[in-house]
């Protein structure tokens, strides 16, 4: 393939402004705080597991509570009836006075199994409760902070899209100094291998794999006529020959 010196040496600039474009491309997929919102997700999808647990072993214990709360009142409204029936003289028989009396007993009995029961509950609940509100307050400080690293992100990732924006503005203008055949050639390159598909002929040394060119190359580059694309045989890129070549 033969192209204009020129035209090679702007390939050179084409590099230089798409590996900018790469080395910010990286940074924006990347980002640093990425390994810190990865490990907070992970951190709040644990507390949320455990939150929606301890919901549900609250929710359970008020419901006992309500429960337990109804069946003391209820035997205590069934006491009160018993005493206002003695109290009222309505009952004169002394086997049925005696009757009633054991029933008030059996249910002071009653009454204070319940209440004690229920005691027990509400010191369940409280304490399921106080479990749930650290649960809630850690949630909410895992969002916040998620929310600050998060908002640091996306801000980082703007400005680098800027940075994108502006650095790509004249590759138009390179690109079109370029031949089509030798751009289809420095793309296809660019695409297999890492991203840098042409490097400078600089002090023997190709600027694409860094290696050290021996004296025979150099002696065939020497010769090749300076419309040439000369390409690396170790690493097959394109080479561009410069004032710095050592040639």
């Amino acid at each position: 393939m033969n192209a204009d010196p020129a035209a090679q040496l702007r390939l050179l600039d084409l590099q230089a402004l798409d590996s900018q474009v790469d080395q910010l491309r990286h940074q924006r997929n990347n980002p640093s705080e990425a390994a810190g919102i990865k490990e907070l997700v992970v951190q709040r999808v644990d507390v949320d597991g455990r939150l929606k647990d301890q919901r549900i072993v609250v929710d359970d214990l008020s419901l006992a509570q309500a429960k337990a709360d109804a069946d003391v009142e209820q035997v205590k409204t069934r006491r009160q009836r018993d005493r206002d029936r003695m109290d009222s003289g309505a009952i004169a028989n002394p086997k049925d006075l005696e009757r009633m009396q054991h029933e008030l007993e059996t249910l002071e009995r009653r009454i204070s199994t319940l209440e004690d029961e229920e005691l027990e509950i509400m010191e369940q609940l409280e304490e399921a409760q106080s479990a749930l509100d650290e649960l809630t307050s850690a949630l909410e400080d895992l969002d916040g902070r998620l929310g600050e690293l998060t908002g640091a992100r996306d801000e980082k990732v703007d400005a680098l899209d800027a940075e994108i924006a502006k650095v790509s503005v004249g590759r138009d203008a390179i690109v079109a100094d370029i031949p089509a055949d030798l751009l289809g050639l420095y793309d296809k390159l660019r695409a297999s291998k890492g991203g840098v598909a042409v490097g400078a002929l600089r002090a023997r040394q190709c600027g694409g794999c860094q290696l050290t060119l021996d004296a025979n190359e150099l002696g065939e580059i020497r010769d090749t006529p300076a419309d040439r694309v000369i390409r690396h045989e170790e690493c097959q890129r394109i080479l561009v020959r410069t004032d710095e070549s050592g040639l």
